[in-house]
């Protein structure tokens, strides 16, 4: 797992196939199925392990959300996360999920912090965790204007979700 981060984390999704994996373990790449059942396996337990990372990480941020609130701590945690790692992001919030190949609930465990901030209403967890992923991914993209003040966009997106005083 910690060779398939490596790679993922280095040059994508598109360069973690069981060859270079191999190859990086210095090992034939059908070795590798001793281990792991196929690339989509491989790829669901880095999924899993993405999972558990961005759970672990809002979970804690929703426990201590400072002087600026629930809301802004869960968007600023999902953003640091996903920016540090935006391959793992990629592999995990694009294309189909493959949730059959994941443990039940994972998916909603990891999420929950969203509906626990957006007042645990879940049609706004569900808009809070959309604009997060959106703004991310433009992010992620560099779609957004040059100089544009990213910072501050964010904190108008978790004012936007935050309760009325």
């Amino acid at each position: 797992m910690t060779a398939a981060r490596g790679v993922l984390d280095e040059d994508g999704a598109s360069a973690l196939t069981m060859r270079r994996l191999g190859q990086d373990l210095g090992i034939r790449a059908p070795s590798l199925y001793k281990h792991v059942h196929d690339k989509a396996a491989l790829e669901a337990a880095l999924i899993e392990d993405s999972f558990f990372e961005l759970g672990d990480a809002l979970h804690a941020a929703l426990r201590r959300p400072g002087r600026s609130g629930p809301v802004t701590g869960v968007l600023r945690t999902y953003r640091h996360l996903a920016l540090a790692h935006p391959h793992r992001y990629r592999l995990a919030t694009s294309g189909r999920l493959p949730r059959h190949l994941l443990p039940e609930c994972l998916e909603e465990w990891a999420g929950q912090p969203f509906f626990f901030a957006a007042g645990q209403d879940p049609h706004r967890s569900q808009a809070l965790w959309s604009l997060a992923h959106g703004m991310v991914i433009l992010e992620i993209d560099g779609r957004y204007p040059p100089g544009s003040d990213l910072d501050r966009t964010w904190r108008a997106a978790a004012q936007a979700f935050a309760p009325a005083a």
